[in-house]
């Protein structure tokens, strides 16, 4: 069966919004040994939609479009499919006063652009909506093409993986094929191009397997798909020896999670004294629910007056050591430990430019990371040229692998 998936929207085509609601689609569609053979992103202009969706007509048997479905004066991706398949749309009663529903239950007027969202393309389903007001369309056999299925999501995320669950994927489940199964393996503080390299004798012996390699900031993704479970144990078995401790988790895991894990486990708890990466580590370990139990909390210490104050470093120790040094990042891990009173104290310093460190001989892009815990400190200098943004985000990766790598 030929899919394929149309992401909708002028924003998509610009550097502040991306598509991903097309990536979790396929991840969900492996699942029912489903696969896409095409992904487009197309701005709101009728013309190139039009085409568009004449085009994946002759080509694809399944074709879902997310996003467009609005009620504003930019969102017409129901009304234009209506078009193009010649179909009068019909308001669904139903749909409308669901929508009214919706906002009388949160004491707001609604807009009467709304109620276009009630209106359904004759000879198609509408999909509700439990958590937003604009509706989903199913649209199996349309007049001309008795072959093909159009589904119509919203773009708004959890809104669209919440119909997708509930209402598209049980009417997909007939057309499922043989699951495709995955195995992921996160690797930390391994350069893409070394690890592709130490591992090329694995994948070449399991090469049967459909590989894929993803680099991050830090971290790298190792990706095997295959239909056989047991031929991705196999290769589980054989990269986990090899990777050793450079493995940071196999599976959906994080290295944030992993991290939390190893502490929970060793009933442990952990203080975070950030300059460089400006409360990335926290942000990161916060995401992941129950993190109260091991992360007490930490201190953005950006500036030598922060460093001082929250973990009490002296004015002469800066002037002398400076801001951005293995000592002064030394001197924070242990006082945020004390402080806190914390098993382990984490501690980043580092200039992430665009200038050169004005309190300490720190050329752009170093940093430091120390750790200090019961079997004492360790501090470790690293380099990182790059953007700023890049350089935070890298160094915040690389503290917590060097804590899991303690942890292990």
């Amino acid at each position: 069966m030929r899919i394929e998936a149309i992401a909708i929207g002028t924003e998509l085509l610009t550097t502040g919004r991306v598509d991903t609601n097309s990536v979790w689609i396929a991840q969900r569609l492996a699942g029912l040994g489903l696969g896409f053979h095409r992904k487009s992103v197309v701005g709101d202009d009728r013309e190139d939609l039009r085409s568009l969706f004449l085009e994946a007509l002759d080509r694809s048997e399944l074709i879902i479009c997310t996003g467009g479905l609005g009620p504003t004066f930019d969102d017409f991706t129901k009304e234009l499919w209506a078009e193009v398949l010649n179909a009068p749309l019909v308001e669904d009663p139903v749909i409308r006063s669901t929508i009214e529903v919706f906002f009388q239950s949160r004491n707001r007027p609604c807009p009467p652009s709304n109620f276009k969202q009630a209106l359904v393309p004759m000879g198609a389903d509408a999909l509700p909506n439990p958590i937003g007001t604009a509706p989903g369309i199913f649209w199996e056999s349309p007049q001309g093409f008795p072959h093909a299925r159009i589904v119509l999501l919203p773009g708004v995320s959890r809104e669209l993986k919440r119909m997708w669950e509930d209402q598209v994927e049980p009417r997909l489940r007939s057309l499922a094929g043989r699951p495709t199964h995955t195995l992921r393996m996160l690797v930390g503080a391994v350069g893409e191009s070394a690890l592709e390299q130490r591992t090329a004798y694995l994948r070449e012996k399991h090469g049967h397997l459909d590989w894929t390699i993803l680099a991050g900031l830090g971290l790298v993704e190792l990706v095997a798909r295959s239909a056989d479970p047991a031929a991705l144990d196999a290769a589980r078995l054989d990269f986990e020896a090899e990777l050793g401790l450079d493995r940071v988790c196999t599976g959906s895991g994080s290295l944030e999670q992993t991290v939390l894990e190893l502490l929970n486990v060793r009933g442990e708890t952990l203080a975070l004294a950030e300059s460089m990466s400006g409360g990335r580590i926290a942000a990161l370990l916060t995401g992941v629910p129950g993190s109260s139990e091991a992360f007490l909390g930490g201190a953005v210490v950006y500036s030598a007056r922060a460093k001082a104050a929250l973990a009490g470093l002296s004015t002469a120790f800066l002037t002398e050591h400076g801001t951005v040094s293995e000592l002064t990042t030394h001197a924070l891990a242990e006082g945020i430990r004390a402080r806190l009173g914390a098993d382990w104290g984490l501690s980043i310093t580092g200039n992430a430019g665009p200038t050169e460190d004005k309190d300490g001989p720190a050329p752009l892009g170093t940093f430091f990371m120390a750790l200090t815990g019961p079997d004492g400190t360790a501090c470790q200098a690293n380099f990182f040229p790059g953007e700023r943004a890049d350089m935070q985000t890298r160094s915040a990766i690389y503290a917590l692998d060097f804590l899991r790598r303690r942890l292990a």
